[in-house]
């Protein structure tokens, strides 16, 4: 009897247990898999708030569909049938400008012009950096080089005007990060080969997506979510793992002993396995892999992390004194506001409130107000109402409201990460009957994160078998 031990319940570490069970199952191999999760929870930041009829997301409220992997795992676990997606109507976004929701241009794909004809007739450049924006098809590429910040190859590109006052925040909503520091290889690598390989931004949507498609901008057809929210998929997990899956379980070291592991407890005691899957943050694996792989560990300690909050506010649609119309609202660090974004979940999925409510979320903190997170729960919610009496005009009181603080939880992939994450790769790949994944490495998105705990299942799936 072999055992594995995968440290870290988030959606990675879940999905690669999940994987080794069912690999196991395949080859008829008798393996007993355990999840260990330092905190109550597991899921990570997937956590649906159900309550009072109210469908709220306190972390991803959805996933993107182009990459297959999150659909296949709802697939397998039976959840294919409980899949939505976006509304059909009301498909679209805001930047905040001078204090007003402004509609983002028809065609602008988070950094990539696919028209010029809305963005010359939009409010939020000046004619300027309107034409900034359309010399952009006759910017030279620069097809070889080192890794470049967000900031660099947008200024280049596109020009201050385009970062500041749409890209930052479109490109916040995703890492809550600094563009300066944010690295294009690891965080925006399909815009870096637009470049690369179609002369421009312009050009590459163009011919990626098609004329057609590239008129409708960010393409919200391709998120999808579950009828009872995005812990629908977690809690699925948890289910088929049963009680392989561990809480209060923080792993404080491991070792190599012989042909087995030896997993160290912080309340004590050890855990013997035959296999390792590390998917802690990487704070957390850097502490843990101190002794088996110094320098790999050295390099997760490097990585660096960013905090925010979601505040969830549910209302009477009557109280809302203005139409909205679109999904949500972005906001540029230069409007000097005390959000980052927001999200009209009732609009934005089916079945999110009741008949005749109106559930918006709203997120804080990141890079560039961290002061916010040492508000508690009553500023915070106070603050938000502020912005969205300014913003949506809701002077009504919420009917209910949840705050979720995300401490150091989303990685920053800075420029030269790839560099750091092949470093770590290196070392570890070179430990029998070890892999690590995660958020911290290859991507954050749902299904990239799913993709690595696969990936590791496999790895150390075939390491067992090739020792039995």
């Amino acid at each position: 009897m072999k055992r594995a031990v995968v440290i870290g319940g988030g959606i990675t570490g879940l999905t690669a247990a999940f994987r080794l069970r069912e690999l196991a199952a395949e080859r008829e191999i008798p393996l007993v898999v355990t999840v260990l999760e330092a905190s109550r929870r597991a899921g990570g930041a997937l956590l649906t708030i159900r309550r009072d009829g109210f469908i709220a997301e306190a972390g991803a409220d959805s996933f993107i569909t182009d990459k297959p992997d999150a659909i296949d795992l709802a697939r397998r676990l039976g959840l294919e049938n409980e899949l939505i997606g976006t509304n059909t109507e009301n498909r679209g976004a805001f930047v905040v400008r001078s204090g007003r929701m402004v509609p983002i241009p028809e065609g602008f794909a988070l950094m990539a012009p696919g028209r010029i004809g809305p963005i010359m007739r939009s409010p939020i450049f000046s004619p300027l950096g309107k034409l900034r924006i359309a010399l952009e098809r006759f910017i030279p590429a620069r097809r070889i080089g080192d890794d470049e910040s967000l900031a660099s190859f947008v200024r280049r590109r596109l020009g201050r005007e385009a970062l500041d006052r749409l890209v930052q925040p479109l490109a916040g909503g995703i890492y809550v990060g600094d563009p300066e520091r944010l690295s294009m290889a690891a965080s925006f690598a399909r815009f870096r080969e637009m470049e690369r390989q179609h002369g421009s931004l312009y050009r590459g949507v163009r011919r990626s997506v098609g004329p057609a498609a590239a008129t409708g901008g960010v393409r919200y057809g391709l998120f999808a979510s579950f009828r009872t929210g995005m812990g629908a998929l977690t809690q699925r997990l948890e289910q088929r793992l049963g009680e392989g899956l561990m809480h209060d379980a923080a792993v404080a070291a491991v070792k190599r002993s012989d042909e087995s592991w030896r997993l160290a407890m912080e309340t004590g005691g050890e855990i013997e396995a035959d296999a390792v899957i590390c998917t802690a943050s990487a704070p957390a694996a850097a502490r843990i892999l101190a002794t088996v792989a110094p320098e790999a560990s050295r390099d997760l300690a490097a990585i660096e992390y960013e905090s925010s909050a979601v505040v969830n506010l549910a209302y009477d649609e009557r109280d809302l004194t203005r139409p909205i119309g679109r999904f949500g609202a972005v906001v540029p660090a230069g409007e000097h506001r005390r959000i980052v974004a927001l999200s009209f979940s009732s609009l934005k999925f089916p079945g999110r409130a009741p008949a005749g409510q109106f559930l918006v979320r709203a997120f804080v903190g990141g890079a560039f107000n961290r002061a916010m997170l040492d508000f508690d729960d009553d500023r915070l919610i106070a603050e938000v109402r502020d912005e969205l009496r300014a913003l949506v005009g809701i002077e009504a009181a919420p009917r209910m409201t949840a705050v979720n603080r995300w401490l150091g939880a989303m990685p920053q992939y800075h420029v030269g990460h790839l560099e750091r994450v092949a470093r770590i790769e290196r070392e570890t790949a070179g430990i029998n009957g070890f892999a690590i994944a995660g958020a911290a490495l290859r991507g954050v998105g749902i299904p990239d994160c799913i993709a690595a705990g696969s990936v590791a299942a496999q790895t150390v799936f075939a390491a067992l078998i090739e020792s039995s």
